[in-house]
């Protein structure tokens, strides 16, 4: 057999196992759930109904003063949209209704309160509801810059200033409006590819040991890079297909700005998937149960993808110890790409060294998992 006959044998082989893999792709519900139905509802349920920012806060305003400094700082929360404030005199009745969870928090406004600001220095007592810590601390700035934007406007309409002169100005970059799903949608993307990536394909070497379906291919002139090519293209293919549903998501249905380069994102994502399939086919390669192979990709991918990728917490807050961790698990590096290329733009200080480390991931990853195969299969 002349090299080019044999290299046609190989791809005709090849082919023959992406057709029978994308046959049992279609035929098989749960792939498709996983694959297309799963990323729309994450899509849908992440961007409409998971939100870390906090608005119509339930306050009260206990206005002890009548004098116009103190009712239009009163003004101030009550029309903010970050507060639902419900003006009152009384301060036990404020209290009672903290302590019912009716109120998140209280601005007191004290009966010498306009006096004191003529004098140069009045107060503002704000309590919070402390049983959610992160809640309570993000009460208290909003509480903050409402008083800071009330002393900026009195400042400007030549009132004298009861601190002083100084005036902070603020600005957010890459989010100007501040909103949490600017980062959460592209955060997304990295657990819908770690489910289409490594789950389903983690499932593939073990269902096939589990029908005794792969002892049929013993038989045959079928070589392990060909069973491993035919059992990844057609999860590759899933797996951009879900890329692309979250990329139209993010831009057209929940409008999260957009300034980096299609292709860059393309490249890495690519990469990601890669990794990402590496890892399934590690473990279904080296485990022939499809209940262990499922738990182990979900200890070892999905849950670090959520808790340690810096997808919903900050790593920088992590303890030292589990901070180290964390550069181990690949979602850390896809997820500072995407929420760079996403917000920041194409900077390359940042893409350069995480698509490095993801392309020796996936260098490292698919080498052990060619040797296991082959291990399996022998």
């Amino acid at each position: 057999m002349t090299e080019h006959s044999a290299f046609s044998a190989r791809m005709h082989r090849a082919l023959s196992l992406i057709r029978k893999e994308t046959r049992q792709i279609i035929r098989d519900p749960s792939s498709i759930a996983i694959g297309i139905v799963l990323p729309v509802l994450l899509i849908l349920l992440f961007g409409y109904g998971l939100s870390l920012d906090v608005t119509d806060v339930p306050v009260a305003i206990v206005l002890e003063d009548t004098s116009p400094a103190a009712t239009d700082l009163a003004a101030s929360f009550q029309l903010s949209h970050y507060f639902d404030a419900q003006p009152m005199t009384s301060m036990p009745r404020a209290e009672a209704l903290m302590l019912s969870r009716k109120v998140d928090g209280i601005i007191r406004i004290r009966p010498d309160f306009g006096r004191r600001i003529n004098l140069g220095g009045a107060e503002v007592q704000v309590l919070v509801h402390g049983v959610d810590a992160n809640h309570a601390r993000i009460i208290q700035g909003y509480a903050q810059g409402a008083v800071s934007q009330w002393m900026a406007r009195r400042a400007a309409q030549g009132y004298a200033m009861p601190t002083g002169p100084i005036v902070v100005q603020s600005r957010m970059w890459f989010n100007e409006a501040n909103e949490s799903r600017y980062f959460l949608v592209p955060g997304l993307i990295v657990l819908i590819m770690t489910l289409i990536g490594a789950l389903l394909t983690a499932l593939v070497m073990a269902r096939e040991w589990e029908r005794g379906t792969l002892e049929a291919l013993f038989v045959t002139p079928v070589r392990t890079n060909e069973i491993l090519l035919g059992k990844t293209i057609p999860y590759f293919a899933l797996g951009v297909i879900g890329f692309v549903l979250c990329l139209v998501a993010a831009k057209f249905l929940f409008h999260v700005p957009f300034r980096g380069s299609v292709a860059v994102l393309t490249a890495a994502s690519v990469v990601y998937l890669l990794v990402a399939l590496g890892i399934g086919l590690l473990i279904s390669s080296a485990f022939r149960s499809q209940f262990v192979a499922s738990q182990i990709t979900v200890l070892v991918t999905f849950l670090p993808a959520v808790m340690l990728s810096g997808f919903l917490f900050d790593l920088r807050s992590m303890p030292a110890m589990v901070r180290l961790m964390t550069y181990v698990f690949p979602a850390r590096y896809y997820v500072a790409l995407l929420q760079t290329i996403f917000l920041a733009g194409d900077i390359w200080a940042v893409i350069l060294p995480n698509i490095a480390v993801l392309s020796g991931m996936a260098a490292l990853l698919w080498t052990f998992t060619y040797r296991a195969a082959r291990k399996s299969l022998a």
